[in-house]
């Protein structure tokens, strides 16, 4: 079957849905949405297990930059269907839980690490270093010094990224990393003062049921409800034929259109269309991490030292994962029963640099649990939900600006334009908000020309403070 539209959009995550959504905007009518799985979501999806436990594809919280993203989310689940926390995050390091922001919360650590931490500081703060980082392994070192880097930082970010971070580039981090107050970190240790303050995320909101792909599903359902016909699901692309501006997909529908807008990643994008040959190296600069998932269902209450705890991050190498989310904290009604369920998400994650032996991770996963003292016993544990993100995170490596400077205008030359975490492949705007932002300033681009921020000048849309959450009655903070 062949079908013929104006504007044709691949992927059915918050990028696809925010173009979609600006489209209605605009009360254009001539598009349609391909999503090769079978509800919407994407990488913001969430399953629920043959156990009746629900689960996010990663540790996802919703809080944002734009104003219309926030009152679209009150539209869309209304006062009653979210909840609202403050952020608590954690290191767990030398046995014990240290607060994050790590570089305000040192006392936390035996002294002679203490001291080791608080004396790179020092350095890094006489030393006035003008000197760019030529990496994000420089960036750290300049900016926390030799203690934190070591303890810390590097090994933490090598679990996270799953590469060095001598290959990664640094003017990615704005403001996701709080930066050196010496005064305030003496302060701290002196007075054992715990500092939690820090953050673009301090407060946010999750979905009281459904979990983080009950957003996405539900903006689908209304769009369809809307434009009915204009959402194809279980639709796969497997080729593009950019000079005929024809997509092929694998249910054996051809559409023919004027433009695209692809937010699959963008890797895979080009080595399904017909410009692959002239622009497979530019790729090689392209580089990713895979994500393994493991959702732990619990019998019981959560322990004491886990009560209002969000995430916990672990730079050690007694764990495989990196991070793991309390996630039955987020909502009780990711478990069947919060009386005698609750739930931990973690993650590890895959590279070529970091090989993961996919037979021996669920032990090992068990083993770091207990290891972390995040279980009291094996017994504790119900059942195990497992998933593979291939991928996971959009790395920031070293030359990456260099690869979408070359593929991205090629690819709009052809009317295609690739957007969304994977589909721009720029990390430091890849959230759910930013995302969504992605689509709708595309399609502001085609309509009057207005500049695609978001895209274009990241920088400036994280310097924005967050905008302030809404609790509304019947909300839970």
């Amino acid at each position: 079957m062949r079908k013929r539209v104006e504007v044709l959009v691949v992927g059915a995550g918050p990028t696809g849905l925010g173009a979609a959504w600006r489209l209605s905007h605009y009360d254009h009518r001539d598009w349609l949405l391909c999503e090769a799985k079978p509800t919407a979501g994407g990488l913001a999806g969430s399953v629920v297990d043959k156990c009746g436990f629900t689960w996010d594809y990663g540790g996802h919280v919703q809080f944002s930059h734009y104003e219309y993203f926030e009152q679209l989310m009150d539209e869309l689940l209304g006062p009653k269907g979210w909840l609202f926390h403050q952020r608590e995050s954690w290191v767990w390091l030398r046995n014990t839980f240290v607060p994050y922001p790590f570089q305000l919360n040192l006392h936390h650590l035996p002294s002679h690490e203490r001291d080791a931490c608080l004396e790179g500081l020092r350095h890094v703060v006489q030393g006035q270093n003008a000197t760019p980082p030529a990496n994000f392994a420089d960036w750290i070192n300049q900016s926390f010094g030799e203690g934190i880097a070591r303890v810390f930082l590097r090994p933490y970010n090598f679990k996270v990224w799953a590469y060095p971070p001598e290959l990664l580039a640094w003017h990615w981090v704005g403001d996701r990393v709080a930066r050196v107050d010496l005064d305030r970190v003496a302060t701290n240790i002196r007075l054992g003062r715990d500092d939690v303050s820090w953050g673009p995320n301090t407060q946010f909101r999750f979905p009281r049921q459904g979990g983080t792909g009950v957003i996405w599903q539900t903006l689908a359902r209304r769009l369809e409800q809307t434009y009915p016909g204009h959402l194809h699901f279980s639709c796969r692309l497997i080729r593009l034929d950019t000079e005929r501006h024809t997509a092929f997909f694998a249910d054996g529908i051809e559409i023919e259109y004027q433009t695209l807008l692809s937010t699959i990643p963008l890797d895979v994008l080009v080595r399904l269309s017909d410009v692959a040959a002239g622009l497979t190296s530019a790729l090689v600069d392209l580089r990713y991490s895979s994500t393994h998932l493991f959702g732990i269902g619990l019998h019981g209450r959560p322990p004491e030292r886990l009560l209002g705890k969000c995430w916990l991050y672990f730079p050690e190498e007694n764990c495989p994962f990196y991070r793991v989310t309390h996630f039955s904290h987020y909502s009780p009604q990711n478990v069947p029963d919060a009386r005698c369920f609750w739930s931990l998400m973690a993650e590890v994650s895959e590279s070529p640099m970091k090989p993961v032996d996919a037979r021996a991770v669920s032990t090992d996963i068990i083993q770091g649990l207990l290891n972390t003292r995040l279980i009291p016993s094996r017994e504790a544990i119900h059942h195990i939900w497992y998933h593979r993100l291939e991928h996971g995170y959009p790395t920031p490596s070293l030359h990456r600006d260099r690869a979408l400077a070359t593929l991205l205008p090629a690819l709009e030359e052809r009317a295609v334009y690739s957007r969304g975490r994977f589909g721009a492949w720029k990390y430091e705007v890849s959230n759910q908000d930013h995302s969504f932002a992605q689509g709708v300033e595309l399609v502001d681009r085609w309509h009057t020309g207005a500049a695609e921020e978001t895209f274009y000048q990241p920088e400036r849309v994280n310097a924005r403070r967050p905008t302030p959450l809404r609790v509304r009655a019947g909300a839970k903070t």
